[in-house]
């Protein structure tokens, strides 16, 4: 086999695709690239068992077709340093002896029988499935916004990915971890159709970094992976199992009061107040006034304590809540609006956050539950 590509082209698709390897598998010939050769094609893939993203690539002069395996990692390292030029992939196809020329430069190495790669096992194509076109900007848009609410604990599985909830006329991402809660519903787009999915923390970082915002993708849902195609990438990705919480239960409908404060300023007092706060737990106590808020921090392992005061339109009298600091500036700093709005009804239940205002084809809702406060 031979062929001529450009070496950064096919740099950026090996580059891409390698985000799917893990740092150790045990499978060793997961830490190979699959190229797969056509006639003016060269797909690249990688897979996890569970992920697999393939990127194509257009070569030029191709003599012969195949598959061969070759060391992601030398790949990658080796394209990265290569002049942005045209080279000459040589593949022989008895001893799979791979040669890399350019102008002044030849690298010789061997790559393994591309039969040796895992195939992705399809699920059965008559089974119940759901198909739909989206731009990929909604997607990128819902992970950014949910992403960091995704849950760590492994006796709630469900809870360690985003729940994609498809509705006839838009898509709404979910994540919580019980402390906060992030809902984002958006109606860029009219899939037509009805499913829900939990999608993995992996994947989801994966689509927002492969995919470009600008294309289009045509995304197939079956029981138990999707698969989003675009003009250069094929990604497959599994779910996982079991029953997302219902979300629409949790979300307080009467919080009666209604804190309005400019968004960097609260980002950057929180910051600052948050450098002395008790590590073991990250309180931040807030005392809202009508015109003003009082929040304070202590440690008392090291003596430490912070106050800040900033001004603020609240619709209540007075109100004393914690929240945990880390929480907060993660919350505050994805909200993209100068105000910010938080509806709170009593400090023990959970506060809601939103931006002042919502784009025209979209709804974002955040929620946050308090920490105890025995005294301000």
């Amino acid at each position: 086999m031979k062929f001529n590509v450009s070496s950064k082209a096919l740099y950026s698709a090996a580059s891409a695709v390698s985000k799917v390897i893990n740092s150790k598998n045990t499978l060793t010939i997961l830490n190979n690239f699959l190229f797969d050769l056509s006639e003016d094609k060269l797909a690249i893939t990688a897979s996890d068992l569970e992920n697999t993203l393939t990127a194509n690539v257009e070569v030029q002069n191709v003599d012969g077709t195949g598959k061969f395996c070759v060391d992601a990692r030398r790949v990658v390292d080796l394209l990265k340093e290569l002049p942005d030029m045209g080279i000459t992939v040589k593949v022989d196809d008895d001893t799979l002896a791979i040669e890399i020329e350019y102008p002044g430069g030849k690298f010789s190495f061997v790559g393994v029988s591309g039969n040796e790669y895992p195939q992705n096992s399809e699920e059965n194509p008559e089974g119940v499935q759901v198909e739909f076109d989206a731009p990929v900007e909604m997607i990128i848009k819902g992970i950014d916004n949910t992403l960091f609410a995704v849950g760590n604990d492994d006796l709630r599985p469900p809870m360690m990915g985003i729940l994609w909830d498809i509705k006839a006329d838009g898509i709404t991402f979910v994540a919580t971890d019980t402390r906060k809660l992030v809902k984002y519903h958006t109606t860029m787009t009219a899939p037509g159709v009805e499913c829900s999915c939990i999608v993995p923390l992996k994947p989801s970082t994966i689509m927002k970094n492969v995919f470009a915002k600008d294309e289009n993708i045509h995304i197939t849902i079956q029981p138990k992976s999707a698969t989003l195609r675009s003009d250069r990438f094929t990604f497959n990705c599994r779910f996982i199992k079991g029953n997302f919480p219902d979300y629409n239960r949790v979300i307080p409908t009467s919080n009666p009061y209604v804190l309005t404060v400019d968004r960097i300023s609260l980002l950057n007092a929180v910051k600052r107040v948050g450098v002395f706060v008790d590590p073991g737990h990250g309180l931040v106590k807030f005392k809202i006034t009508p015109t003003e808020i009082i929040m304070k921090a202590q440690d008392n392992n090291f003596c430490t304590s912070a106050r800040e005061t900033l001004p603020c339109d609240f619709t209540g009298q007075e109100l004393v809540i914690g929240f945990s600091a880390p929480y907060l500036v993660e919350i505050i700093s994805t909200l993209a609006t100068s105000n910010i709005i938080i509806k709170l009804s009593d400090p023990s239940r959970p506060g809601v956050f939103i931006p002042e205002e919502n784009t025209p084809d979209s709804e974002l809702l955040m929620l946050l539950m308090p920490m105890t406060v025995q005294e301000f």
